[in-house]
């Protein structure tokens, strides 16, 4: 919901699909990251965006700081839990 996190909140977005058992797992195990920093995840089907698909294909989960068109890419696959806590305290 727009604006329930404030405008300097931190997003993640998660590239994800719905049979992805690789997405899930990252989902879990990013969400406490992503809430003792205060960040917003977002959660994107992949295949409900045909660029989104068309750049990332079969390489999900992929994790941005930001949204997938700007953001820096965190990691994809496997969370890099050094990475994303970097860059969630502003070291990215």
């Amino acid at each position: 919901m727009p604006g329930d996190a404030g405008p300097t909140a931190m997003q993640l977005t998660l590239l994800s699909r719905g049979y992805c058992h690789l997405c899930d797992e990252m989902r879990v195990a990013v969400l406490p990251l992503a809430a003792a920093h205060g960040a917003a995840l977002v959660v994107v089907d992949v295949d409900a965006d045909p660029a989104l698909e068309a750049a990332h294909g079969d390489r999900v989960p992929v994790l941005f700081l930001g949204a997938p068109d700007g953001g820096l890419e965190l990691c994809h696959f496997h969370l890099d839990v050094p990475r994303v806590r970097a860059a969630l305290a502003g070291g990215a």
